[in-house]
């Protein structure tokens, strides 16, 4: 497969780790093709690129790969940090949510599809929540006053779990873990990618991201 001219980055819009993608190569500027998946139908060229099938893909202009999402994420802030993320990094907290977490998640969410009990996952998972929320009292974020790093890699799982029940969300004690998930949806870095997008097909026009938005070539 010939390498690309710019980076190319297979995502599906409503999936946490492309979204976690996503926000890495939006704040850290760099220009990039994003090609929407549909997961039912993976594209053969994403295969090519990761025979694993799962996004995010990122495939490099030289032609490397990197499948993993918080790979892209240091990948793209490696390059260019303007607003410092790499400093408000918790490798210990992220991998907590991307285990142990995410399992009680998935088993909340899907609980048919591990034929799990979704109240006993949600009250596993609550802990952690309430753990997070003592730490954004003290500090705003999760690593300092200003977002970064962990809190990207984090918020799109706790926005996946507090859309599981909505109502049940609303009633825990957790101003602080509200507040912060709030902001963080409204803002206007979340909003930049979560761009509604057609499947992607070959020989359509490709949407290209860049500092400043998006424009179809």
């Amino acid at each position: 497969m010939p390498a690309p001219i710019r980076p190319i980055l297979y995502s599906f819009r409503r999936c946490p780790y492309a979204m976690r993608a996503r926000l890495a190569l939006a704040v850290s500027g760099t220009h990039h093709e994003l090609r929407e998946v549909k997961l039912s139908q993976k594209p053969p060229a994403m295969l090519s690129a990761s025979p694993k099938g799962t996004v995010p893909v990122l495939q490099l202009a030289n032609g490397t790969v990197i499948d993993e999402s918080l790979d892209i994420m240091r990948w793209a802030l490696n390059r260019r940090d303007p607003e410092d993320w790499l400093l408000r990094d918790d490798p210990s907290l992220v991998a907590f949510s991307d285990s142990s977490f995410k399992r009680d998640l998935d088993r909340y969410k899907y609980p048919e599809r591990h034929g799990a009990d979704p109240v006993d996952h949600r009250d596993r998972a609550l802990p952690f929540l309430r753990d997070l929320d003592a730490r954004l009292a003290a500090s705003g974020q999760l690593c300092g006053p200003s977002r970064g790093l962990a809190d990207a890699a984090i918020m799109p799982f706790v926005r996946q779990f507090a859309a599981v029940d909505r109502s049940w969300f609303d009633g825990q004690q957790l101003p602080h873990l509200k507040r912060w998930l709030a902001d963080h949806l409204a803002s206007d870095l979340f909003q930049s990618v979560m761009l509604r997008l057609d499947p992607w097909a070959p020989g359509q026009r490709p949407v290209i991201i860049g500092p400043d938005g998006y424009t179809s070539d």
